[in-house]
């Protein structure tokens, strides 16, 4: 099916999303051509008003992301013109989906440095918040990020951990056993990526301040400021056995975050997560929020063999 140039993009509302949806095509191409111009306005005025936030917030690894990227401000990028510069830098490249990919295939792209990237644009009347992720989301908070080598290969360290993980539930005979187990290490690898990659704070080196690193933070018009600034939000230095044990949820501003010293302090936090999967201590973390989908649960058993 065939559909008119400038029909949109829109999140929730895109024919082309549906129909890949319906005929099981997660991995899909952008067809640039069907983006309105309500979709380039919403881009603009999402990027427009971010800027100042970045350059008062953001850390410096992100603002010389964006530099390199050269994104438009005014139109929805092509990922074909995103990947042209992100490949030169850091091997990584934004991949197109029709929607939630399953956890295992998630982290399993990180290792092969692409980033299953959200095509769609949210409407413009739903500019300060979104559920689920957008493309401004991801290539204007994600994507600048993968221009860092140091950050790049943490993401790929941390597919090797999912790897780790279908190993190990591989080698669990009983069943039961190991459904728990291997739900307890993934709701504990759900919860180190959302404290990091999506929620994280970094120290600054020129001012010993604060500044932003997690991609959730970093697309948020009214969090970034409010996660550096607020009385409202805790801020820790990262400790792997609180953030694999911390609870979170994803419909109002995060009243606790954690720092890291730098992205080698980010790559040693996941090999420290890596040795402790290996040891059983993420075999029994603390319950709540986020619950493993049946999906994400499927897709690390079907590579481990079960």
């Amino acid at each position: 099916m065939t559909f008119p140039a400038g029909v949109g993009m829109t999140t929730t509302m895109a024919p082309y999303i549906e129909q890949a949806q319906r005929e099981g095509q997660l991995y899909i191409e952008q067809p640039y051509e069907l983006y309105s111009e309500d979709n380039h306005e919403a881009w603009r005025r999402l990027y427009s008003r971010m800027v100042p936030k970045w350059e008062q917030y953001a850390n410096e690894h992100f603002m010389r992301g964006i530099a390199n990227l050269c994104l438009d401000p005014d139109r929805v990028p092509r990922l074909e013109d995103v990947n042209k510069f992100l490949c030169n830098l850091t091997g990584f490249r934004a991949k197109a989906v029709s929607g939630y990919v399953p956890a295992f295939q998630f982290f399993d792209c990180l290792r092969q440095r692409d980033f299953p990237t959200t095509i769609t644009i949210r409407h413009q009347d739903k500019l300060d918040y979104l559920p689920e992720p957008d493309i401004f989301h991801d290539i204007a908070g994600h994507v600048p990020m993968h221009t860092d080598k140091a950050f790049a290969d943490t993401l790929v360290r941390f597919g090797d951990c999912a790897h780790t993980a279908a190993e190990i539930a591989a080698s669990i005979p009983d069943e039961e056993e190991k459904v728990r187990k291997l739900s307890s290490v993934i709701k504990a690898m759900a919860r180190f990526f959302w404290f990091t990659i999506e929620f994280g704070l970094m120290k600054d080196r020129s001012t010993g301040g604060l500044r932003a690193y997690g991609s959730g933070l970093l697309s948020s018009y009214g969090e970034l400021e409010h996660s550096l600034v607020s009385p409202l939000v805790q801020r820790y230095p990262v400790q792997l056995e609180w953030v694999i044990n911390q609870y979170f949820e994803i419909d109002h501003y995060q009243p606790l975050l954690f720092v890291v010293d730098s992205f080698d302090h980010l790559f040693s936090l996941v090999d420290t997560l890596e040795a402790w999967m290996k040891d059983g201590r993420l075999d029994n973390v603390a319950p709540g929020e986020p619950e493993v989908g049946e999906s994400d649960l499927k897709s690390f058993l079907h590579v481990g063999g079960a």
